[in-house]
């Protein structure tokens, strides 16, 4: 149809004395949007170059570990006579050795060089275990490797070795600079093939595997193996920008799904292990959750953001900072908290010591608390010492409905029969009406509801009122506090029926 008007109209403009026009103006002359011009895109012509100067600085990282000696695998009896008797001894007698000692086992992964001196970079999950840690260099030279110390959270290690010349090292870039189509290329040792370069993108950012606390991995479709773990992840400037951990695959091969650590996070905790040979991360000793656009109405806020705070450990830095169980945080150190994932990133980061701004939403409000950091690591034992703290009254046993809930005071039978620990107080929840609004939100009988709209809550009754408050003021749901048998905290916003 197109191609029918635009002879018509060449025909009328030659009928007219005017020359033919070019496809694009007669478009344009009969109303039809002339195409875009596309847009060419390419990737490198070749690598080589960027290979012959970085492969230096990539190692193959070999490991030895003692195993204890197994248990033989005792010869089942068999009946005098039996015509498998004979099989039976000579397949057990090639397998039973009862002098057997400890064995070693051997493993492969990846490394790099970023101090000539002989600082390497690796996987945790590379060395874990080990005896003997040895370094492979392309040109053939081994070197034993010292580990000077390792971060489980973000399976990072840092190796010592002791050149006799300098080392080739390559240098880290910024990671947040890295976008999604860049190129990449890797370097590593899969399979035991050492010296193996894969090119591919970044196929995406931020990603959360559930492999730790700080998960933010650069994907990517370069291939990596097993054996790859530890190695580099370059950009086309040269830089390592990911150091290649985990892979997705379901056939034990490259699938084309890879994940790195983020140059960006590891470049802090490769700086704190060399200088105090251990991890030293900020801490604040608060729990914490998202806030979902159901919670976010709940706290009166346009739109789900921030933090908040679900738990606060007892002598922690933020109860110390009068930080309150229902506060969302929503700027730290004076960046926004855009939700509660990337939080504890912003705060391990974060010198221990510090005394750092804070914005919380209270009730509606905003305050601006100042929180002198703790360190992680002391503040995981401390946590770990609050478990299971505390006595509770015996209260009497009252119970009334709200919600789809059957509300009762906290019993020494209810304690006993949901090991609810004695240090948790509120009000229990004894029976869970099946299709209700609390139902979907996986409240079930033995919780414990701490707090109604952020004002705690001791009885029944003083639940039922402060419900029936918010169907008054006209509230679509119900903020809950909600505390399982453990003492551990979760918000929950119930809808108000």
């Amino acid at each position: 149809m197109m191609l029918t008007q635009l002879n018509q109209v060449r025909s009328r403009f030659r009928r007219a004395g005017v020359a033919a026009l070019g496809g694009v103006a007669l478009a344009l002359a009969i109303g039809v949007a002339a195409p875009v011009e596309a847009r060419s895109y390419k990737g490198p012509d070749s690598v080589a170059d960027l290979v012959v100067d970085l492969q230096d600085a990539v190692v193959n990282i070999s490991t030895s570990q003692t195993i204890a000696a197994e248990k033989s695998v005792p010869m089942p009896q068999i009946p005098q006579g039996s015509p498998f008797q004979e099989f039976f001894e000579e397949f057990f007698k090639n397998r039973q050795n009862p002098n057997q000692g400890p064995r070693k086992a051997q493993s492969l992964g990846s490394g790099f060089v970023i101090d000539a001196a002989g600082i390497i970079i690796t996987n945790n999950h590379v060395i874990d275990g080990a005896d003997e840690i040895t370094a492979n260099f392309a040109d053939g030279t081994k070197l034993k490797a010292k580990l000077l110390g390792t971060d489980k959270k973000t399976d990072i290690a840092v190796l010592q070795v002791t050149p006799t010349k300098p080392l080739k090292a390559v240098p880290f870039g910024d990671s947040d600079k890295a976008r999604v189509g860049d190129w990449v290329m890797a370097i590593g040792n899969p399979f035991g093939l050492g010296g193996s370069v894969t090119v591919g993108i970044v196929s995406a950012r931020n990603r959360d595997i559930s492999a730790g606390p700080y998960d933010n991995f650069i994907q990517t479709d370069a291939a990596i193996n097993k054996g790859n773990s530890g190695g580099p992840l370059f950009n086309m400037q040269g830089e390592v920008v990911g150091i290649n951990t985990a892979i997705y695959s379901p056939s034990g091969g490259s699938v084309g799904i890879g994940f790195s650590v983020p140059s960006n996070t590891a470049v802090s905790v490769i700086s704190q292990i060399r200088e105090f040979g251990q991890t030293r991360r900020g801490w604040l000793g608060v729990r914490i959750q998202n806030v979902t656009d159901d919670i976010a109405e709940g706290l009166g806020l346009k739109e789900p953001k921030g933090a908040l705070v679900a738990g606060i450990t007892e002598g922690g830095p933020a109860e110390k900072a009068g930080v309150q169980a229902g506060d969302v945080i929503l700027k730290f150190d004076g960046k926004d908290v855009p939700s509660s994932r990337e939080l504890p990133r912003m705060v391990a980061d974060a010198i221990v010591g510090k005394d750092v701004p804070v914005t919380v939403l209270r009730k509606g409000k905003e305050q601006d608390i100042r929180i002198v950091l703790g360190r992680l690591e002391e503040g995981e034992k401390a946590a770990a010492a609050e478990s299971g703290r505390g006595s509770a009254p015996e209260a009497k046993p009252v119970a009334t409905k709200a919600l789809g809930l059957t509300l009762s005071d906290i019993t020494g039978e209810l304690r006993s029969k949901f090991k609810i620990k004695d240090n948790v107080k509120g009000v229990i929840v004894a029976e869970v009406e099946a299709g209700s609004a609390a139902a979907e939100k996986r409240v079930v009988a033995g919780d414990v509801i701490v707090e109604i709209a952020q004002e705690p809550v001791k009885t029944p009754q003083e639940a039922v009122d402060r419900l029936a408050l918010l169907k008054k003021e006209g509230r679509k749901s119900a903020l809950m506090l909600i505390a399982n048998g453990e003492g551990e905290l979760r918000f929950v916003a119930v809808r108000i029926e």
